[in-house]
């Protein structure tokens, strides 16, 4: 995903093919994100009724993406985008939010990791076979 995002004092309006290449996603997946009331306001829209995105937008979609490429439901991001529209006071909840998922995360990446130093055992025994060219130790165990 690339990172074409400007400071937060400068504004630059983009088309949906321009928002869609700096987040990384498609339009379709833009207009998804919209339609599903994930965004924090209503996209701006050009004479032409195009949809325009601001760097403030850009930055929120790109929180939502690594939210979601973390395995954070839907559900889940759009009650978080309803607290942030919700403004003061519901900091504790988008606290509590946060929290949860990132221990989700935290779970999911030592499966992860477990899984992982399987894979290298398995390397390790293969190497060891291909080097001494010896047949793999038992059946099972391929």
């Amino acid at each position: 995903m690339a990172a074409v995002l400007s400071s937060p004092t400068e504004t630059t309006s983009r088309t949906i093919s321009e928002a869609a290449s700096a987040t990384g996603l498609t339009p379709d997946t833009l207009r998804y994100y919209e339609r599903a009331g994930l965004l924090l306001r209503p996209v701006d829209r050009a004479a032409s009724s195009h949809r325009r995105y601001d760097d403030g937008d850009l930055r929120w979609i790109t929180l939502l993406t690594k939210l979601r490429r973390t395995g954070m439901p839907i559900r889940q991001i759009k009650r978080y985008a309803q607290l942030v529209r919700a403004g003061a006071g519901t900091e504790a909840d988008r606290l509590a939010l946060l929290q949860e998922h990132r221990a989700a995360v935290l779970r999911q990446l030592e499966e992860v990791q477990e899984n992982l130093a399987a894979i290298d055992h398995k390397i390790s025994v293969y190497r060891d076979c291909v080097l001494e060219d010896q047949p793999v130790p038992e059946a099972g165990a391929a």
